[in-house]
């Protein structure tokens, strides 16, 4: 069957529904509100640059002197010690030195041979094999061998490995134990113990506890405990919404058909497209079925809602939301699909799910992003996105920038001129380059739940 029209409640909803977060299409129209900080000024010399490569125009010289001016100055806001950024300090340290670099190397690898060593630990001392061994030395050896490795203490496990072939019984675990001596596992885990005494290594240590908590602590435990209450929070009140249009929907339409809404809809693998890097699961789904129900009834998808924390959330997002779009519109129109959801499987028309566009019209009437952050609309709008910040300033030769001032190094501007050029040229660089209209699309997708909801109110009493 082919997919219905939208129904006139849900257009007049869109259309009237506060837009709180909404930016102008072209930069250059809020640039005279803004402040003159260096993330602004880069931002709008990156969107003039896009500008001119889209007319097919090199971007001139002052635009090329007044980017690179900037990224200077972004980076010496960084680096400053009362009010800069951590983990840039963080990431300029391990350029500088090679030993801190092995530890950030180490590090990253460290929780994986943590369970390999505590495993082969298992496999000889755990308590379990102890109880079944007599009373004395061996078995008193065994439990400082596994108190060692409950502990994390890899150099004293090492030593008390090496202590035990010399005592009675160690035949019974020799090939465990030479094979856990020559874990490189272990010797890496041994090489991090001893990197992690090194003052340069502590103060990098420091700098990422300074931007959150150590991952595996208890503290980072109880921020991702609340980010994922504040997620649940943010995702119920837009299904909330969704269902309050859904029954205004029901009790208006004047044609044939029923509305419901579903969450949590995950996308099944029949869909013969790659579900890699593609939005899979939506959170909340308004679907409509036409009267009388069909044979087999299915439904169609009228509206897609995501629910973000925040903007740079919701920009980030964009990209896998539009792979997940264009996965979606590979589904063979003849076919029903069956798709998993917090109130059970519904079946969708592929006809529905093929008509789903990409297009900025398409994605005006299809999705939208919820979002209960405060507004920084107009003169207090973020227009430099967190993850295009990053980007420009771990490029190395912002790294050696950084590198030569934090060392009180005579630090010429003139060394950043290749992340210019990247940024024009690369396309890796892309996503910096578009940044804005990345940005000013996110936002008009973006609506407050409160917002929403209110214009579906008013919609219900015109």
């Amino acid at each position: 069957m082919p997919p219905l029209s939208a129904p006139p409640l849900l257009d007049a909803t869109l259309r009237t529904v506060a837009r709180r977060y909404r930016l102008p299409a072209s930069a250059t129209a809020i640039s005279e509100l803004q402040s003159t900080s260096p993330a602004t000024t880069l931002a709008l010399a990156i969107e003039q640059a896009r500008a001119a490569v889209a007319r097919g125009e090199t971007p001139a010289a002052p635009l090329k002197d007044r980017f690179i001016d900037a990224l200077a100055h972004l980076i010496r806001e960084a680096l400053r010690a009362d009010a800069g950024d951590p983990v840039f300090q963080a990431m300029v340290m391990r350029h500088r030195a090679a030993h801190v670099r092995e530890y950030a190397s180490l590090s990253a690898g460290a929780g994986q041979d943590r369970r390999e060593v505590q495993a082969a630990v298992n496999a000889i001392a755990h308590p379990g094999r102890q109880q079944r061994l007599v009373p004395g030395p061996w078995r008193e050896a065994l439990a400082r061998l596994h108190a060692c490795a409950a502990a994390s203490s890899w150099s004293a496990l090492h030593d008390a490995v090496r202590s035990l072939p010399d005592m009675p019984g160690t035949a019974n675990g020799g090939p465990g134990l030479a094979r856990l001596l020559d874990n490189p596992a272990l010797k890496r885990l041994q090489r991090l113990e001893a990197l992690a005494l090194d003052d340069l290594v502590r103060q990098y240590q420091m700098l990422w506890e300074r931007h959150g908590p150590r991952s595996g602590s208890a503290s980072a435990s109880a921020q991702g405990v609340a980010a994922r209450q504040r997620g649940a929070a943010t995702e119920a009140q837009a299904a909330q919404a969704l269902e309050a249009l859904a029954r205004r929907l029901n009790e208006s339409e004047t044609a044939p058909a029923s509305y419901r809404v579903v969450t949590s809809m995950r996308v099944p693998a029949s869909i013969p497209a790659t579900h890699e890097r593609a939005k899979t699961e939506w959170d909340a789904v308004l679907l409509r079925q036409v009267l009388p129900m069909e044979k087999t009834p299915a439904w169609e998808i009228c509206l897609l809602a995501e629910a973000k924390a925040s903007v740079d959330a919701a920009t980030t997002d964009l990209p896998r939301l539009l792979r997940g779009l264009r996965l979606l519109a590979h589904a063979d129109k003849d076919a029903v699909y069956a798709f998993e959801t917090q109130q059970g499987v519904v079946s969708l028309h592929g006809a529905s799910l093929r008509a789903l566009c990409t297009d900025a019209a398409s994605l005006a009437g299809t999705v939208l992003y919820c979002c209960d952050a405060p507004a920084e609309a107009g003169a207090g709008a973020r227009l430099l996105g967190a993850a295009s910040r990053m980007q420009l300033l771990s490029a190395q030769a912002s790294l050696e920038f950084a590198s030569a001032l934090a060392q009180a190094q005579t630090a010429d501007s003139a060394v950043l001129a290749p992340v210019w050029q990247q940024l024009l040229e690369s396309p890796r660089w892309h996503s910096v380059l578009n940044q804005y209209p990345t940005l000013w699309q996110v936002r008009e997708l973006m609506v407050h739940p409160d917002d929403l909801m209110a214009a579906i109110k008013n919609g219900a009493g015109a």
